[in-house]
């Protein structure tokens, strides 16, 4: 070997020699930070250890006789507290709506041990039938053993007594107090402030209802209905110990239930009474309103319904028996029931005729009893006739001659304008549901509808709000409202607040416009002229109805035709009951500053002088007799 050849190897060897020294260095660093590290860890896990040890020393040794007893004999339970439902007031603090007490019947399936043979039990001693307890307890029965099962809301005290006095022999039985709807006037304001009814399926997989449990009682109609969300509350909790029995032993922790929101509605509790008392015993709907704001004051729809019978429950032949009446009384025939608007139209037919400069407001018609037209003679309701009239004579004598004349010339194409302006034929936009919008018809509806022609007859017709015309009460409540307050449709609200149980304001009724009348000032003067006249003058429709000697009332009749019948001079002969007219009559007051507009359908009332005019009388000089009086109302 050379000399060259052995010194490289020699420094080949060197460097192996560093290399290994410098990665051993770092192998011995490597197992010191190692060392360090575990070390650090098996302090925090013995750290772990000695936290669980002691509180297993605790549970075990210190409270360890305290839990025993509980585990062998007693057991800690969650029960949930019902809340109060907010109460609901009139506009003025009158309570409508309250709660009272109620006594319900559960059981705990796990503490009965045999379900069936405890409830067997319950109707020996109670006497409450097996198939109302048996059925509640299959259709209310949850996968959770320890959950209440109601079987019976509302039993009463009797059969508390018994059930408090067989505690022992009714292991898994539970008695709850609970809050339960009281409507104080039953059957007051049915259809707007609605009913309660048992949570379905649906409505327990709803967000909407989350938090609900099988069994509670929610809005499903009116009032009661629209602000469940204010009127629910919120679910209490109290934290008990029971005995192997399910019995509770005491009470460990509380959580009290918060108490829903009260609703203050613009219903005037008064007027409504006094206007449900003019209707008894009639079909028909009543609307009063406040025309500056909208506010319905009264809404009446006859006959009416108990609101209780869906709360304390009702068989399926009473709810048949509601649901098949002729009368329709779960029908809210202010926002529902569609009529023709008769007579009344003829405030339209008027705005048409004046703003489309087909008449002036000097312009008379002669009215001999009829109108011939093509080959067929229309006939004034007056079979003698009214003479010459004008628009404010027309509309105050309610003249048929001269509005078919009027309408003859304005057409059905701007008759059908001038009502969709004036908020027919569409829904008003209150908030109660659901609302019907009526019909205003045109010779492009019927195309499209009926496939014929509009027929020049069918225009006189619907003149005089006859034909296909088709309109609800609340419509034509808001359509008066306006006339009153100068021009503006209001949108009618029912909600005048929402208070906490400690009055701090959480929300206020929103009164909107929906437009203007499309007239001008003149022209609604002159149709105010015709209504005061109507009731005021001695040739009026409403003379001698209507007219008050505490307040100047201005309206109109109207009669609705239900069939055709024939005639004996000024009166038609009706077969049966059911075909006479519709007696309708709308009016404000008083006649200046007007404080309240009204609507009246009687159905089958067949004159809206005789049968309708004195219910909007008397339920206007109770309004205003309650405000103090005066005859300006302000």
């Amino acid at each position: 070997m050379t000399r060259g050849a052995a010194q490289r190897r020699y420094w080949a060897f060197y460097k192996a020699i560093r290399i290994f020294r410098v990665e051993d260095y770092f192998a011995t660093l490597d197992a010191d930070w190692f060392k360090h590290r575990l070390v650090a860890l098996s302090l925090c896990v013995a750290g772990v250890f000695v936290v669980l040890f002691a509180r297993l020393f605790f549970l075990q040794v210190v409270e360890g006789e305290e839990y025993r007893r509980l585990s062998e004999n007693n057991c800690i339970r969650l029960q949930r507290i019902e809340p109060p439902r907010g109460q609901i007031f009139d506009r003025n603090g009158v309570n409508i709506v309250d709660n009272r007490p109620s006594f319900d019947l559960s059981i705990i399936p796990k503490d009965a041990g045999n379900p069936g043979k405890i409830i067997e039990r319950l109707v020996a001693l109670t006497g409450i039938p097996a198939a109302r307890l048996h059925g509640n307890f299959v259709k209310h029965k949850t996968v959770n053993p320890y959950k209440p099962v109601l079987l019976a809301q509302d039993v009463g005290r009797d059969v508390l007594a018994v059930v408090e006095g067989h505690r022992f022999d009714l292991p898994g039985v539970v008695m709850d107090v609970t809050p339960r709807r009281q409507y104080l006037y039953n059957g007051f304001a049915a259809h707007l402030i609605g009913y309660l009814g048992e949570i379905s399926r649906n409505e327990l997989g709803s967000d909407r209802f989350a938090g609900y449990e099988p069994g509670s009682y929610v809005g499903k109609y009116g009032a009661e209905r629209l602000y469940e969300p204010f009127l629910r509350g919120r679910y209490g909790g109290r934290q008990v110990e029971v005995n192997a029995g399910g019995n509770v032993v005491r009470v460990l922790k509380t959580v009290e239930a918060e108490s829903g929101h009260h609703v203050y509605l613009t219903l005037d509790f008064n007027l409504q009474q006094k206007a449900e008392a003019l209707m008894a015993g009639v079909s028909g709907a009543v609307i009063a309103l406040d025309p500056d704001t909208g506010a319905v004051l009264a809404m009446v729809s006859s006959p009416s319904f108990p609101q209780s019978r869906f709360v304390d429950g009702m068989s399926a032949e009473e709810w048949q028996a509601l649901v098949t009446d002729p009368r329709r009384p779960m029908e809210n025939k202010a926002i529902q029931a569609e009529y023709p608007p008769a007579s009344v139209y003829k405030i339209v037919t008027s705005f048409a005729g004046l703003e489309e400069a087909v008449v002036e407001p000097d312009t008379t018609f002669y009215c001999p009893g009829y109108y011939r037209y093509g080959d067929r003679v229309y006939r004034c309701w007056a079979e003698q006739g009214h003479g010459r009239v004008s628009v404010v004579d027309a509309l105050a004598r309610s003249c048929d001659v001269y509005y078919y004349q009027v309408g003859q010339r304005v057409g059905v194409e701007r008759l059908s304008w001038y009502a969709k302006a004036c908020g027919l034929g569409r829904p008003t936009g209150i908030d109660l549901y659901p609302e019907k919008g009526g019909l205003v018809p045109s010779g492009q509806w019927k195309r499209r509808r009926l496939g014929t022609a509009w027929q020049g007859g069918e225009t006189l017709s619907v003149a005089i709000g006859q034909s296909y015309n088709l309109v609800t009460p609340l419509q034509m409540a808001v359509l008066t409202a306006a006339v009153a307050n100068g021009g503006v449709l209001k949108r009618p609200v029912i909600l005048d607040r929402v208070e906490t149980v400690e009055k701090e304001r959480l929300k206020e009724g929103e009164p909107r416009d929906m437009g203007m009348l499309p007239v001008s000032d003149a022209t609604l003067e002159i149709v105010r002229q015709g209504m005061w006249k109507a009731v005021n003058d001695r040739h009026g429709t409403a003379w001698w109805s209507a007219r008050s000697r505490k307040v100047e009332i201005s309206g109109k009749t109207g009669t609705a035709q239900v069939v055709a019948s024939p005639r004996n001079g000024d009166e038609e002969i009706y077969a049966v009951d059911t075909h006479k007219p519709h007696a309708w009559f709308v009016a404000y007051a008083p006649s200046e500053n007007p404080v309240i507009a009204v609507a009246v359908i009687v159905e089958h009332g067949e004159h809206g002088s005789s049968a309708a005019g004195p219910v909007a009388k008397a339920m206007i000089e109770t309004y205003l007799s309650d405000k103090g009086g005066s005859t300006d109302g302000r």
